[in-house]
């Protein structure tokens, strides 16, 4: 009955006011239930081996708002920012140690420039109060050419102020292309070989797996052991596809700002389900 009554909470696109009246009603009657059966799943999950590092791709949140009837610029990525804090707060739970979310793709800077100017206020002030935050380390990677000049310094204030915290790692990608990076790697890669002196005749047979990876934008950082994605869409969209090539996925159509406790547990339980091969 929980599984089938979770559909409720997913926000299909075009529901009619009414029925998602009802919908609301029955979850609230159901809240003692999510709540049991929230707290057995974090036990059983607690019990068993878990990923250390889970990304998660932060999507729906415009759909998500349209559904709800939020009209405003930004509105549904607000409510998706006031989530990630949520998400923080279950991975400290079962101690994962390193989480990394797609705030921002490099194609959303091509969106209407109410809504884009509204995301990026967002997102600073989201990596502002999150750097109050205790035991949480902070790092931003990606394009940043394009982005205001405003929003680079609170970057830079962010990671600097959080670089000492011990505990999660919290990895944000902000403008971020898995194409641009691996475009970016190889120009720092080419760079390299010449400014060490090695002619490029003689630069192919420098160049191996560890190498490349050393010049990624996540070089000294654990490629992500689970990586989730909201909303429906099942495909990575160019997130990370150099380090998720062991990566075990799972797709869920809950939009991001309506993304649960007991949904994250569920992606947790169905990582410790498989029988991760690396590629063999």
């Amino acid at each position: 009955m929980l599984e089938e009554a979770g559909a409720a909470a997913r926000l299909k696109p075009l529901v009619p006011a009414r029925r998602l009246q009802i919908g609301r009603g029955r979850l609230s009657l159901l809240a003692p239930l999510y709540a049991l059966y929230t707290r057995r799943l974090r036990a059983q999950v607690a019990d068993a081996p878990l990923p250390h590092h889970v990304a998660v791709i932060l999507d729906g949140n415009r759909r998500w708002a349209s559904v709800v009837g939020l009209r405003e610029p930004g509105a549904g990525h607000w409510h998706g920012a006031e989530k990630l804090d949520e998400l923080l707060h279950w991975c400290a739970e079962l101690e994962i140690g390193e989480l990394t979310v797609w705030a921002l793709s490099g194609e959303n800077l091509a969106r209407a420039s109410d809504e884009l100017g509204a995301l990026l206020g967002i997102l600073a002030d989201k990596l502002l109060a999150l750097s109050k935050r205790d035991r949480i380390r902070i790092r931003v990677f990606g394009r940043f050419d394009a982005l205001p000049a405003e929003l680079m310094e609170t970057v830079r204030r962010v990671e600097a102020e959080t670089e000492a915290n011990a505990g999660l790692v919290l990895n944000v990608a902000l403008c971020y292309s898995g194409r641009d990076e691996l475009v970016d790697a190889t120009r720092a890669l080419i760079r390299s070989l010449a400014a060490e002196g090695v002619a490029a005749g003689e630069m192919a047979e420098q160049v191996d797996a560890d190498v490349i990876e050393r010049h990624l934008y996540t070089a000294d950082h654990s490629d992500p052991d689970l990586i989730i994605r909201t909303s429906g869409e099942m495909r990575l969209s160019g997130f990370l596809p150099w380090q998720s090539s062991h990566s075990e996925f799972y797709f869920t159509d809950v939009y991001w700002p309506a993304f649960r406790e007991l949904d994250f547990l569920r992606a947790i339980r169905t990582f410790q389900q498989r029988e991760r091969r690396f590629g063999l």
